[in-house]
């Protein structure tokens, strides 16, 4: 039968040693902490926007610290630190390297939260240029598109022979507009493009993302 999380709490404020291994402790926390950052991004993520602020700030802080504590109690060849794991230890002690992990915690998600940003801020330039007079290819993002005679040309060297000879650049920008709107509906990170294919088959445009692991084909 599982220990309720209370009592397991207790249990680590009890447990833990005197201060070599409050040390040891601490570090192991942190790094632990650092290493589960995709396993925390994944816990806030599926918790999503109404969760709590004050339930955020403890996604994972509890798991971590117990899993260390468990890691530590398993050392082996090591009776003296096992010895200095049964001694109390002061409450402040752990509390403050809690707040540490609360402190890491916060900072992965706040980086995370910013990167989302920075990802919208792209979007939008992005489907903006688009929207304007010229059509902004999407491979390189500086130069402008251009159809003639049935292909599809940059300066940045994309040359792509349209599947269908009456292309135009409004259907082509409607179609990347679409695309794209589609794609962030379900994922707010920034799509990326590049031209697929060879000499033996036409090249086409593709879109592709790997936070959600997606991809289309535009032409």
């Amino acid at each position: 039968m599982a220990e309720p999380s209370g009592s397991r709490h207790r249990s680590l404020y009890k447990l833990m040693g005197s201060p070599p291994w409050k040390q040891a402790f601490r570090q192991g926390c942190l790094e632990r902490m650092r290493n589960s950052r995709d396993r925390l991004l994944n816990k806030y993520r599926q918790a999503g926007s109404n969760m709590p602020r004050r339930a955020q700030d403890t996604l994972l802080v509890q798991e971590v610290m117990e899993e260390e504590w468990h890691a530590l109690q398993s050392m082996e060849g090591c009776p003296e630190a096992l010895a200095q794991l049964e001694e109390p230890v002061d409450l402040a002690v752990l509390e403050e390297i809690r707040q540490e992990l609360i402190d890491q915690e916060q900072s992965i998600i706040s980086e995370y939260e910013k990167s989302l940003q920075f990802d919208e801020k792209c979007l939008s330039i992005i489907l903006a240029e688009w929207e304007a007079n010229s059509l902004i290819c999407p491979v390189c993002t500086k130069y402008n598109l251009r159809i003639t005679g049935g292909v599809v040309m940059c300066q940045c060297g994309l040359y792509i022979p349209c599947h269908s000879p009456e292309l135009t650049e409004q259907q082509l920008r409607t179609c990347l507009e679409v695309t794209v709107n589609e794609h962030s509906t379900h994922c707010p990170h920034t799509p990326e493009f590049s031209v697929t294919g060879g000499t033996e088959e036409k090249s086409s445009l593709l879109m592709s993302c790997l936070a959600c692991d997606t991809w289309a084909v535009i032409i």
